[in-house]
């Protein structure tokens, strides 16, 4: 019989080095979260909501300065109206990909399943995606080592010539290890000195905060990302962000409001405080969550199963992913999950026809904020191997109860 106390101090014990270095970087990203706050002279002035138009909102204009120092950009645009990470990629993408004969190439394999009908439409309509307005795509697979195949990017882009190459940080539902933001620069700066004609832009869900650097500090031109993910600490109700070269936010922006109006208008009547105060505790909870991360994937290789983040790397997302192998073993974690959430613990999740999903999907998520994966949750494609992705905890401790009762179930087979 194993013993689940001792099995989970072990793994934290092989763990101290790679902790130490967490709490590193969280300290390296406070500082600089910090500094954007001093910088711009955060008070209870920018918490105030506006209504209307919502000229010269302090704190709409405001925290898009402060994100934007955050993530090394020159301009963000961070909003509530941002629904969630995949509505800010898809204006994103529309802001860039404007005119029909644009080109878009990602060279991270096939983007997250909720960007499908985004990128390809849907047979026999016209819901205005890209493909409906004409943009053609292209793709090239990373290597089999799960890295960027420079040799093929260099082709596609010399055939294709793209207008856009979309990079996506996290894994997605792919089974890679999230890119190592080093490796993100690596590529971007020899795709630049190759060809300098497109728009770099990075899916950084999942990835702010995991690193000392963002995409934009090591050359993207632009960077997506959710507020109900590491951004938001936790506190961030809703939104997403999007942020890059101000040529590049300029031309998001003719979309996000219209040409006339840019970013001068959008009022938010309830204030920004669980913005900034989110941002504030950003890089203290991914860190929580990374934490956590490493423990879940350290304990589940040792009972014998197939996990990512690999063994001996620091996590690049807050993502653990579990290769089950088994329909009904998947179906039971993701239940046992949602039963240690302090939101919904009686709730049993199965699966559903989720929209934007190309499978059924099951998810667990008892958040204080809906669906918000900077806390823990977990979900997965109803599709062999049956892989269980499971993200986020504020709170380390939450994360080594759940995984307790996860391994209860396990080894009681």
């Amino acid at each position: 019989m194993i013993d689940i106390n001792k099995l989970i101090e072990e793994s934290e014990e092989k763990l101290t080095k790679q902790f130490k270095q967490l709490d590193e970087i969280s300290l390296y990203n406070q500082e600089k979260v910090i500094n954007a706050f001093k910088e711009y002279r955060i008070s209870a002035r920018h918490f105030a909501g506006t209504n209307g138009y919502g000229y010269d909102d302090i704190g709409r204009d405001t925290l898009n300065l402060v994100m934007a120092q955050i993530v090394g950009a020159e301009r963000a645009i961070v909003s509530p109206f941002l629904t969630c990470g995949s509505h800010a990629l898809a204006l994103a993408l529309f802001g860039v990909l404007n005119k029909s004969g644009m080109k878009m190439l990602a060279i991270t394999g096939k983007p997250y399943d909720t960007l499908d009908e985004v990128i390809f439409g849907v047979e026999g309509k016209d819901i205005a995606s890209l493909k409906d307005l004409g943009v053609e795509y292209a793709q090239v697979e990373l290597s089999p080592n799960g890295k960027f195949d420079m040799p093929a990017i260099k082709e596609k882009i010399n055939n294709f010539k793209p207008d856009l190459i979309f990079i996506q940080r996290s894994r997605g539902y792919a089974w890679r290890d999230a890119l190592d933001i080093l490796e993100i620069k690596d590529a971007i700066t020899e795709i630049k000195a190759y060809y300098n004609n497109a728009v770099i832009m990075v899916d950084n869900n999942y990835g702010e905060f995991v690193d000392k650097f963002e995409p934009c500090d090591v050359g993207a031109d632009l960077a997506v990302g959710s507020l109900i993910k590491n951004a938001g600490g936790g506190l961030a109700p809703t939104g997403a962000y999007i942020a890059g070269k101000a040529s590049v936010i300029e031309k998001i922006s003719y979309r996000y409001t219209s040409p006339s109006l840019l970013l001068e208008v959008g009022s938010y009547a309830y204030g920004y405080q669980s913005f900034y105060q989110g941002l504030f505790m950003g890089p203290h909870i991914t860190c929580q969550a990374l934490k956590g991360c490493l423990l879940m994937s350290t304990v589940m290789r040792e009972l014998g199963y197939k996990v990512l983040p690999s063994e001996g790397v620091l996590p690049k997302d807050v993502v653990t992913s579990i290769e089950l192998n088994d329909k009904d073993k998947l179906i039971k974690l993701c239940q046992i999950i949602q039963s240690c959430s302090p939101v919904d613990s009686y709730v049993c999740p199965e699966p559903w026809d989720m929209p934007g999903y190309t499978s059924q999907v099951i998810m667990a998520a008892g958040t204080f904020v809906q669906g918000a994966s900077i806390e823990l949750s977990c979900d997965a494609p109803i599709r062999e191997p049956y892989i269980l992705y499971i993200q986020g905890g504020l709170a380390y401790e939450h994360i080594k109860y759940a995984l307790k009762e996860c391994v209860k179930e396990l080894v009681k087979e």
